[in-house]
This record gives structure tokens, sequence and C-alpha cells, in this order.
């Protein structure tokens, strides 16, 4: 079974969302998406202070197998982007959520964020796939 952190909240592409402070969210892909994607080689972010709408594309991991479009899981401005994935996208692969979060978001739609899904539910999910 996949590595699943219980503090996070998870969408059904494969992103997960971490609360920061105030009203900041720090997101990136999962531990089960990066090892079905294979070797990461190359990840593209938004800028910061670009706007985000939940469930659209905001940018891509490629692999060897394939490209993959990251989706917002939130809207939101872009606050920071994790720029160490610039020179090594292996860390998708190593350390999904620590040193591969992508970006953090700003958004005052709390109510969102909890209508993700549970880590429960999320493993329901993927047991599915």
């Amino acid at each position: 079974m996949s590595n699943l952190p219980k503090d996070l909240r998870y969408t059904d592409e494969h992103e997960w969302i971490k609360k920061e402070e105030g009203s900041q969210y720090r997101i990136g892909i999962t531990d089960f998406a990066q090892d079905e994607l294979g070797d990461i080689v190359f990840v593209e972010l938004p800028s910061v202070g670009d706007e985000l709408k939940a469930d659209e594309p905001f940018g891509s991991v490629e692999s060897v197998k394939t490209v993959s479009e990251l989706y917002a899981p939130l809207s939101g401005k872009v606050v920071s982007v994790n720029e160490d994935l610039d020179d090594s996208p292996e860390f998708v692969n190593e350390s999904p959520y620590e040193k591969a979060w992508m970006i953090v978001i700003e958004t005052d739609d709390e109510a969102a964020y909890e209508r993700l899904l549970s880590t429960e539910e999320y493993e329901a999910k993927i047991k599915e796939d």
C-alpha cells in the first residue's frame, strides 16, 4: 500500500493538499501517483502570482512513460513554487510529501478543502484503480 499521511486531503486526480498557516495550502502528487508514473524527468509548474481554478490543470509532470497534467484541488493564487524540482525532478519519486511539494496557494475557500478526500476515502479509491 502507498504511503498516505493522515494529516492531508486528497483528490481523485492523485494530488495531496496540506493546510498551512492561515489560508495557505501546500500541494503535490501522491506516492501512488508517482509510483504509477515511474521515473519523473521534468516538472512544469505555474509562476508565483498565477491564479488557479479548482479542477483545472496548473502544470504537468513528465516521466519516462508519459506526461500527466496536474489539477488544482482548490481555486486560489500561487504564493510559492518549489524551484528545487527544476533541477531535481527525481524528488517526486524519492520524497513526494516532503521534498517534492509543488506549489503553495492562498485561498479563502475552506469549505472546498473540507470536501476533498480524507485519507480513508483516498485509500478506498486507489484500491479500486
